[in-house]
């Protein structure tokens, strides 16, 4: 199976993620110690360094200048028997990581040990979801760009496809939103090679490159011919909140849930309150359309800005239950809101969407949403590296799951052919408006009433 990331740091975080891949924190991540206590976990460790030297028919393999050995595939075993969010048999995790390494490495001759242990590991990992993934040192060092809204790259969510790659959203202010990329499309080349057959880690190490140089991929998007777009590479640096006056709407456009999201978010608020002049503001447009998610922390805090208190999102995981909750500030004041969404926005967007939805606290306007219900944590090796593993699903306050997305109040799409006018937008804008000023804003029947 298929595994997230963004191009071209993989999105980690060192806490609690929930991610179309991509990232959501709560709770510090683990860090695994060196000694294994599972001795489920020795033996499986053990299965896996019998099964490298059948493959290699008793031969040795060149010589290994890496540090993984298979005490690191006991601890990814380890973390997925204690921490996944379903139990999973010894025997399939045993399968799927054997299968990894003859998959990744026909000949075995060419592998050095610790290229053939990643890869059993890479194996058991994709094995579990599409958003569980093994990360290497240098992958898991990048995490802490992203994090703090700053990595290299395209700027594109992605996810593996048997065409190539998906597009899951583009970020604000990229080189992929730039070109047009949008989501739902597919990747199939990188300069001309085949992304198909490749795995995630392959695909975006094709793609990675030095800021300022040039990759041309090929885009196969529902309806045209496939066509060629170049991207020039650059540092990414993410713009959290972008906001302004509408004719006293406050338009606030989030491009992804890094850290101090929520932060900006709120003096944003006070500063187009201020803007505005006493009693003058109507109310708010949140706009998440092909946000991809991130943090956790961030999204309670963002649907806490519009929250007095109660019940954002609530996470299972195989043990345990959590609920997350608003605080009970409300700078929103109970001004009416909006949120736009579409099908890019996933993770933290929809917890937002559907916190907003489902207190009856105000209205979802575009399209329905990717669908991502799983919750990642990050959990760091001794000696470096670790695992992005799902450990729970997360539940809208109505109970209801986001997988399938968020479908919207009030269908709204924008015309790409009219650039000059957002319909979308205008359509919330204009259900604020409508709605009078309010300060006791109830939902019914799709509209706003006093």
């Amino acid at each position: 199976m298929s595994n997230s990331t963004i191009l071209f740091y993989m999105k980690r975080g060192t806490k609690l993620l929930i991610a179309a891949g991509l990232a959501c924190a709560v709770a510090a991540a683990c860090a695994v110690t060196a000694d294994i206590s599972s001795p489920q976990a020795r033996d499986a460790a053990s299965k896996i360094e019998r099964a490298m030297s059948e493959y290699r028919g008793g031969r040795p393999g060149p010589s290994d200048s890496g540090d993984a050995d298979v005490r690191l595939f006991a601890q990814a075993y380890q973390r997925v028997q204690t921490n996944y969010v379903r139990p999973i048999e010894d025997e399939a995790l045993i399968l799927a990581a054997q299968t990894g390494m003859r998959e990744a490495y026909p000949d075995p001759a060419v592998a050095t040990d610790s290229q053939l242990v990643e890869a059993a590991i890479n194996g058991m990992m994709h094995s579990l979801d599409d958003y569980s993934v093994y990360l290497d040192k240098a992958g898991y060092s990048k995490l802490h760009q992203e994090i703090n809204g700053t990595f290299g790259g395209l700027g594109i969510e992605i996810k593996k496809d048997p065409t190539g790659l998906e597009v899951i959203s583009p970020i604000d202010g990229t080189p992929a939103m730039r070109a047009g990329l949008k989501p739902g499309d597919r990747l199939t080349h990188a300069d001309g090679s085949s992304l198909a057959d490749l795995s995630l880690r392959e695909s975006v190490e094709l793609l990675r490159g030095a800021p300022g140089t040039t990759v041309v991929v090929t885009v196969a998007r529902s309806g045209v011919p496939s066509f060629d777009v170049p991207l020039t590479r650059e540092v990414i640096r993410i713009q959290r909140v972008r906001a302004r006056l509408e004719d006293n709407v406050a338009y606030l456009r989030i491009t992804h849930f890094v850290r101090d999201t929520g932060l900006a978010l709120r003096r944003e608020m006070i500063r187009l309150k201020e803007e505005a002049g006493p009693g003058n503001l109507r109310g708010y447009v949140v706009d998440l359309r092909s946000n991809p998610g991130g943090l956790l922390e961030e999204s309670i805090d963002v649907a806490g800005a519009f929250l007095s208190g109660g019940l954002v999102v609530s996470t299972r995981s195989r043990k345990s239950s959590q609920e997350f909750r608003a605080d009970l500030a409300d700078p929103s004041e109970g001004l009416p809101v909006v949120v736009l969404i579409n099908q890019g926005s996933a993770s933290a967007s929809e917890i937002v969407a559907g916190a907003i939805k489902y207190r009856d606290r105000g209205l979802v306007v575009g399209q329905k949403s990717y669908g991502k219900g799983s919750v990642q944590t990050t959990f760091e090796f001794h000696g470096g590296g670790g695992l992005k593993l799902t450990t729970a699903l997360y539940y809208t306050p109505s109970g209801k799951s986001v997988d399938g997305g968020i479908e919207p109040n009030v269908d709204a799409l924008d015309n790409p052919d009219t650039e000059e006018v957002d319909e979308a937008l205008q359509v919330a804008l204009d259900l604020v408006r409508n709605a009078g000023g309010s300060h006791s804003v109830l939902w019914n029947s799709g509209t706003f009433k006093n």
